[in-house]
């Protein structure tokens, strides 16, 4: 549980897998976005004394860390250092320390960039350390809901249902505020624009600086702007740079220093030699949807007018989700995208350790079509038994079947669909986030504290009829005043 300034505690999916790491592992890393929450998170595992806790981003603890890096990591019990990348020097003496005395849970580090991949690294800890990605908050940390979607839909196949409360304005809602916790404490639009201005800034001036000389910071600055523009796009080096005027390797070396600090995520593509046709070109997702639109100068309500980059933020947008999920579910699982030189297409390629794989479409409309699902049926038909389900995700409201294993499904079942079925299992299960587009969220946030006390009250025997009566009159109710006639 950690607080934020949202000014309620959020609970981290991440803090359970820290914790089981904590227990058989010698050195844990908690690796991700400036400002996502790490330093929080981390002082869960420092307060009432239970670890020494250093700070790498006050000057006087960084200059004793650089004087004397043995002294600095000599510490008889549990030590947390935050911001490590800041003394990468250090790394080599923590390693002399496990090695000696190997007992788990000795050191727990955080870093704001990818410390494995930095330069002049003096050595790295392979068999001693674990790395543990935390992005910004989730939809469902956010909400306060299940974020169970991919175990479920590993599980479940073509049986998993869903119906969602969520509107289309609220999704591109979602899209412009993004996920970290000081922007999502911002209420007022502007101040939050103000917040993802610098935050970009600082990290062009400071982070990016640190990890590498950069020739010009204008041409940064504007690469990143050009990124913004082609989210879910395919990522050609050559073309961005070009249009950046910079030259290719130029791009390519920028491009990764922006995926070192956390700003973009390259999604590979997958191919199992299915066909030789298949293309090997990555596609460009932003870590945070909110900075991408705000580089793009999109607002919620422009986001969705004709002409806007609601489609690509939407895709990007439930990529990342689907990147932050596949970081505590139990289901292991790795995240491609897959695209033939026919231009046949999937967006999101999920596929888990026994080579199950779950296609998932991304529609920002808010109704589909048999058309919707020719990239799925193709990859169906390639896969056979392999393939557990392909969903055609989208704004609208209801599951929906298009054939033997295609679905077309809420977006909003990412966040909202809780790991198992039973009643025993998420207390959240059936009763999703019932905020109205421009409510406050704690108005959703009640209706839920209602469909949970409604959930504990139904026996075994009820299936859920109190919960669904529940959500129907209050969609009902969102329909009627949007002048939608309800069924």
């Amino acid at each position: 549980m950690t607080s934020t300034p949202i000014g309620r505690v959020v609970s981290r999916h991440a803090e359970r897998t820290i914790r089981e790491a904590l227990e058989d592992t010698r050195v844990v890393l908690v690796n991700g976005a400036r400002q996502s929450g790490k330093s929080t998170l981390l002082r869960q595992f420092a307060r009432n004394n239970e670890a020494e806790w250093r700070d790498l981003d006050l000057p006087l603890v960084r200059q004793a860390a650089i004087a004397d890096p043995v002294g600095f990591v000599d510490y008889p019990g549990r030590m947390v250092i935050d911001e490590i990348q800041r003394v990468p020097e250090l790394l080599l003496p923590i390693k002399v320390q496990v090695d000696g005395s190997p007992s788990p849970g000795r050191y727990l580090l955080s870093g704001s960039a990818r410390v494995l991949g930095l330069r002049a690294l003096p050595d790295t800890l392979p068999g001693r350390m674990e790395t543990i990605e935390l992005w910004p908050f989730s939809q469902g940390e956010i909400d306060e809901t299940a974020d169970g979607f991919i175990d479920a839909v590993f599980t479940q196949g073509e049986d998993l249902r869903h119906q969602s409360g969520v509107l289309r304005a609220e999704y591109a809602e979602r899209i412009v505020r993004g996920g970290f916790p000081e922007a999502v404490a911002r209420s007022n639009t502007r101040r939050r624009e103000r917040f993802l201005d610098s935050y970009v800034a600082d990290l062009v001036a400071r982070d990016v600086a640190r990890l590498s000389d950069i020739e010009r910071a204008a041409q940064m600055r504007a690469l990143i702007r050009l990124l913004a523009a082609r989210s879910a796009q395919l990522l050609v080096a050559a073309s961005v740079g070009n249009e950046a005027g910079i030259s290719q390797a130029t791009a390519l070396r920028y491009i990764s220093l922006l995926e070192e600090v956390f700003l973009i995520k390259r999604i590979p593509a997958w191919s199992r030699n299915l066909s030789n046709r298949a293309i090997g070109t990555a596609k460009l997702a932003f870590v945070d949807s909110g900075i991408a639109a705000n580089l793009l100068g999109a607002d919620a309500r422009s986001l969705i007018r004709p002409g806007g980059q609601f489609g690509p933020l939407l895709e990007s947008f439930v990529q990342m989700e689907l990147a932050r999920q596949a970081t505590w579910s139990h289901a292991r699982v790795d995240l491609f995208h897959y695209r033939t030189k026919d231009k046949v297409e999937v967006d999101v390629i999920l596929e888990n350790r026994q080579g199950k794989v779950v296609g998932i479409e991304v529609k920002a409309a808010s109704t589909v079509g048999p058309d919707d699902f020719s990239g799925l049926r193709h990859l169906a038909q390639r896969l056979g038994d392999d393939f557990i389900v392909g969903l055609v995700m989208y704004t609208g409201q209801q599951t929906l079947s298009f054939g033997p294993r295609l679905r077309a499904m809420p977006v909003s079942a990412i966040w909202e669909v809780p790991t198992t079925r039973s009643l025993g299992g998420s207390r959240d299960e059936g009763c999703p986030n019932l905020a109205e587009p421009g409510e406050p969220s704690r108005a959703g946030v009640h209706r839920r504290q209602v469909c949970r006390a409604a959930r504990e009250m139904e026996g075994p025997e009820s299936g859920g009829t109190v919960r669904e009566s529940l959500n129907l009159n209050f969609l009902r109710e969102r329909r009627a005043r949007s002048g939608v006639r309800s069924g």
